[in-house]
C-alpha cells in the first residue's frame, strides 16, 4: 500500500456541495502540525487544501478584509485581496481571495488563545497572564479585565483564560479551565473545574465544566464546546444550567458557523499524556478534523477527517464569500512581493539570493 500523502483526510461526500451552496472555505489552526490550512471545495464532489506554516498558529479573528493570527510570540494581521489573488504569478486566475502579510504585532511569550477585532481594536485572551488585553503598538499588551479570583496578572497561566464570547463588539463571556489563584492551579481540577463568567458582571453563569473551551452568542443563544467530555453544550444564563446538545468523538475545541450550520474542531488526545489521561473523552478521542453540525436541528450534516499530519486543531473560522482562497505567510520572501495600494495592486520580483 501506499504511504499516505501528508494532510491526507476523508470527508463526507455532501461536505463540497454544502461549502458551494454557504459559498465559503474553512480555515484551521493546528499548533501540533504548524500550520493554518484553508479548506476548499474544489468542485460539488471534492475539496482541495492549503496549508502554510506559521509558528505555533491559535486563534484567528475575521473582520471584513481583516485576518489577525495568534502565533508563539506574535500576532500576524494579514490583508485578503482578491487582485491579487487573481493575478498571483505562480497560479494566475486560481485564487478568489489572497491573504497577504501586513502587520506584526509582538507580544512575546504571551499563549494568546482567542483573538477577535473590536472597535476598540484587536482584543486577546492573554492564557499565560490569566487576562484579557488589547493589543496596540505601544506595549507587548494592555490588560483590561481579569476574573476576580486573579489577584495579580503574572506569566503563571493560574486559570486558563481561554476563550471570549462577544456580544455586539464587546466581550461579554468568558471560559476558564479552574477558579484557581496559583501557578497553573487548573489543572488539578481540569476534569470538572472549569466555568463560564460574565465579563461585566463577574458572575459565574455555569459552573463544574469539562474544559470549557470557543464559547460563542448566537441569535442570543450561548453555546461553548466541553472539551474534556467531548460535548457541545447550551448554557440556560438565567438558570446557571446546560444542556448538552450533541456528543462528539473527540477533544472539542475550535467553532464558526454561517447560516444554519456550524463548524466543530476535533482533536484526538495523546494517548501518552498523562495530563488528559483522566478526562471523560480520553477513551474515546479518535478523531481529528472537522464535524459539521445542521443547529436548527442538532444533527450531523458530514465531516472532515484528517488520516495522518495533524492530531490536534486549535481554531476554526468560516471564510465567507470565497470558494478558493489563498494565504502567503511571513517565514518565506514571496508575501514582499505582494504590494497594494488603494487604488492598485502589484506584484514584485525578489531579489536573486531570494529565489533559491
Amino acid at each position: 500500500m501506499d504511504a499516505l500523502a501528508p494532510f491526507s483526510s476523508t470527508y463526507s461526500p455532501q461536505i463540497p456541495e454544502l461549502l458551494q451552496k454557504l459559498n465559503c472555505s474553512l480555515a484551521i489552526t493546528t499548533y501540533q502540525a504548524g500550520k493554518v490550512i484553508f479548506i476548499s471545495p474544489k468542485d460539488r464532489d471534492h475539496l482541495i487544501q492549503l496549508p502554510r506554516q506559521f509558528a505555533k498558529p491559535m486563534g484567528m479573528a475575521l473582520a471584513g478584509n481583516k485576518m489577525a493570527l495568534a502565533t508563539i510570540n506574535e500576532v500576524v494581521v494579514l490583508a485578503n485581496n482578491a487582485e491579487l489573488a487573481r493575478t498571483y504569478p505562480k497560479q494566475p486566475g486560481v485564487y478568489d481571495g489572497m491573504f497577504i502579510p501586513r502587520t506584526v504585532h509582538y507580544t512575546g511569550e504571551s499563549d494568546i488563545h482567542d483573538l477577535h477585532w473590536t472597535p476598540k481594536g484587536l482584543l486577546a485572551v492573554n492564557t499565560r497572564f490569566s487576562c484579557l488585553a488589547y493589543l496596540d503598538d505601544a506595549y507587548s499588551f494592555t490588560p483590561f479585565w481579569k476574573p476576580q479570583f486573579i489577584s495579580t496578572i503574572n506569566a503563571e497561566d493560574r486559570c486558563h483564560l481561554n476563550g471570549v464570547a462577544m456580544e455586539n463588539g464587546t466581550p461579554r463571556y468568558v471560559t476558564v479551565l479552574g477558579k484557581t489563584d496559583t501557578v497553573q492551579g487548573w489543572r488539578a481540577t481540569k476534569a470538572t473545574g472549569g466555568c463560564i463568567i460574565d465579563v461585566a458582571t463577574h458572575e459565574v453563569v455555569a459552573d463544574n465544566l469539562p474544559m470549557p473551551h470557543s464559547p460563542r452568542l448566537y441569535d442570543g443563544r450561548l453555546l461553548v464546546l466541553l472539551s474534556g467530555s467531548g460535548q457541545l453544550a447550551e448554557v440556560n444564563v438565567a438558570a446557571k444550567t446546560y444542556t448538552v446538545l450533541k456528543q462528539l468523538d473527540g477533544f472539542a475545541r475550535g467553532m464558526d458557523r454561517i447560516g444554519d450550520y456550524v463548524f466543530i474542531g476535533l482533536s484526538k488526545l495523546r494517548q501518552t499524556s498523562t495530563a488528559f489521561a483522566d478526562l471523560p473523552i480520553a477513551k474515546r478521542s479518535v478523531f481529528c478534523g472537522i464535524v459539521v453540525m445542521h443547529l436548527p436541528t442538532a444533527s450531523i450534516a458530514g465531516f472532515i477527517k484528517y488520516e495522518n499530519s495533524v492530531e490536534e486543531i486549535y481554531d476554526v473560522k468560516v471564510l465567507p464569500d470565497m470558494q478558493r482562497p489563498g494565504i502567503l505567510n511571513h517565514e518565506k520572501p514571496d508575501f514582499r512581493t505582494a504590494l497594494s495600494t488603494p487604488e492598485k495592486t502589484f506584484w514584485g520580483q525578489l531579489p536573486s539570493h531570494d529565489k533559491a
